[in-house]
C-alpha cells in the first residue's frame, strides 16, 4: 500500500470513528432529554408547573426534535397562561409529527383560551375526524364549547350530543349541553340533562349551580333553593358559593 493510500485509509478510519462518536453523543443527548422530560411530566401531573417547565426547557437543550417534549412544553405554558408560547410549541410538535392528534387538540384549547373560536373549531374537527384518536368525545365537546361561545347553539347542541353518544356519562359535555339548553330556553331539557350531570358528578359545585339556575328559570324555586344550598355545602367560601348565596337571597326576597 502506497503512502498516499495509507493516509487516505487513516483519514477514512478517523472520519468513521468521529461519526460513531458523534452518533454515540447524539443518542446520549436523546436519552438525557427523555429522562429529563419524564421528570418534568411527573411535576406536571403534580401541578408543579414551574418545576415542570424548568425540566422541559432543560430537556429541550439536550434534544429539541421530540414531539412529546414540544407538546409537554405547550401544556406547561398553558398552565402558566402563556398562550402564545404554548401555541408555538404545539405547532412545533405538529411540525415534527403531523399525525400527532393530542397536540392538535391542545392547540385548539389554546385558541379557545385566546377566544379564537373558528381557529379552535378547525383544530378540533381535524382531531375528531382522526379514527386513531382514542378519546374523540373530548374534541367534540370542545367544538360544542367553541360554538356555544359563538352563540351558535344549534351546532353546540349537535357536537355535545355526538360526544355523549360516544361517552354518555361525560360530565363536561352534559353540563355544557345543559347550559346550551338554558341559552336556547329549552328549560325542561336543561333540567333533565343537568340532573344527569350531577348524578355523575355529585361533588361538582359548579354543576349544581347550573342545575339551580335551570330550576330557578323553570319556576321551581324549591328545587333551585336546594341546589344552591348544595353548592354552598360543597364549596364554601368560594366565588361559586357567593353566586349561589346571591341566588338564594333572590328567592327569599320574593317570598
Amino acid at each position: 500500500m502506497t503512502r498516499n493510500k495509507i493516509q487516505v485509509y487513516l483519514l477514512t478510519i478517523l472520519w468513521l470513528i468521529s461519526l460513531i462518536a458523534c452518533a454515540g453523543g447524539f443518542e446520549k443527548r436523546k436519552n438525557q432529554s427523555r429522562v429529563t422530560r419524564t421528570l418534568g411530566e411527573a411535576y406536571l401531573q403534580q401541578g408543579n408547573y414551574t418545576e415542570a417547565l424548568k425540566e422541559f426547557l432543560k430537556a429541550e437543550k439536550f434534544y429539541s426534535n421530540d414531539h412529546l417534549l414540544q407538546n409537554d412544553l405547550g401544556l406547561a405554558y398553558i398552565a402558566k397562561q402563556h398562550y402564545d408560547k404554548a401555541e408555538f410549541h404545539f405547532k412545533k410538535a405538529i411540525g415534527i409529527r403531523p399525525e400527532y392528534a393530542p397536540a392538535k387538540n391542545n392547540l385548539g384549547t389554546v385558541y379557545m383560551a385566546k377566544q379564537e373560536w373558528d381557529a379552535a373549531i378547525e383544530q378540533f374537527k381535524t382531531v375528531a375526524g382522526d379514527l386513531l384518536y382514542g378519546t374523540p368525545h373530548f374534541p367534540l365537546t370542545n367544538m360544542g364549547i367553541a360554538y356555544y361561545n359563538k352563540q351558535d347553539y344549534t351546532n353546540a347542541e349537535k357536537y355535545y350530543l355526538e360526544a355523549l353518544d360516544l361517552e354518555p356519562k361525560f360530565v363536561l359535555a352534559l353540563r355544557n349541553l345543559g347550559k346550551t339548553y338554558i341559552a336556547m330556553n329549552k328549560l325542561p331539557q336543561a333540567v333533565a340533562i343537568l340532573e344527569k350531570a350531577v348524578s355523575n358528578a355529585p361533588k361538582s359545585a359548579i354543576t349544581y349551580l347550573d342545575l339551580g339556575n335551570a330550576y330557578h328559570m323553570s319556576g321551581d324555586t324549591q328545587m333551585a333553593f336546594l341546589a344552591y344550598q348544595k353548592v354552598i355545602s360543597l364549596s364554601p367560601n368560594t366565588p361559586v358559593a357567593e353566586t349561589a348565596q346571591k341566588e338564594i337571597l333572590k328567592i327569599e326576597s320574593r317570598k
